[in-house]
């Protein structure tokens, strides 16, 4: 069985039928720390008055011991202070280690082609596609449908063949609408539909980039963005 790229002849069109910002835990233990040492500082006060009010006149507790318990609460308090603004930071620079961490780790995607579902931005150039079968397949459609889902052409596709290019051009040679595309393979075995799922499609890969939840988003040729649990495989552009 060979595995040579096809480039989809020529079809008319059938008459047939991808933010809220993600809040990050350590955010949310923040406010939680800061709302704990203002309730705390409060109930310090109120206990400090009580103890001023019914110690022994006899015998009054020294003003340093005051001082003390008040140096000691803001020392306290300023280190909980700046646990905050560590977190903050942390979030601005993209989630800390975690990130960066993630980044580093696809720093070599750049330049690299992802095998992904998401759907394709269509501005003209032709989409790589690559196609999957079940084994017991003997004939297969390729099925492209807008971003409104519906079916805007079908090809009759080989089961030898895996690798495809969807030019974009209707039965009269002109260019499609630009926009979203989407692709479906559906299978058939003896005329006999046996499966249908998403084709999934080969774009390069031109930015990474780290989020506050410490995630990592790429960019893609066509200007889409997916998530790094997106790509499904990798290759070389070609040259």
């Amino acid at each position: 069985m060979t595995d040579a790229t096809t480039t989809l002849p020529l079809f008319p069109r059938t008459t047939s039928a991808t933010g809220a910002k993600p809040v990050a835990m350590d955010d949310e233990a923040a406010g939680s720390d800061t709302k704990k040492i203002s309730s705390d500082f409060e109930t310090f006060l109120r206990m400090l008055t009580v103890q001023m009010q019914n110690q022994d006149p006899l015998n009054p507790v020294d003003s340093t011991d005051y001082a003390t318990q008040l140096a000691t609460f803001s020392s306290v308090e300023q280190q909980v202070l700046t646990n905050d603004l560590l977190r903050e930071l942390t979030a601005q620079f993209g989630g800390g280690a975690g990130a960066g961490n993630a980044l580093q780790s696809v720093s070599g995607w750049i330049g690299m082609e992802a095998l992904s579902e998401e759907p394709v931005a269509f501005t003209g150039a032709p989409v790589s596609i690559r196609a999957d079968y079940p084994p017991e397949a003997d004939s297969a459609k390729l099925i492209v449908r807008n971003a409104e889902g519906e079916e805007v052409q079908s090809f009759s596709v080989d089961v030898t063949q895996k690798d495809l290019v969807w030019g974009g051009v209707d039965g009269s040679g002109s260019l499609l609408p630009t926009g979203q595309y989407s692709f479906h393979i559906t299978s058939f075995r003896d005329q006999m539909e046996i499966g249908t799922g998403a084709a999934a499609t080969y774009r390069p890969i031109v930015e990474a980039r780290g989020t506050d939840a410490g995630s990592v988003v790429l960019t893609l040729s066509d200007g889409t963005e997916i998530s790094r649990d997106a790509v499904m495989g990798l290759r070389d552009s070609p040259s």
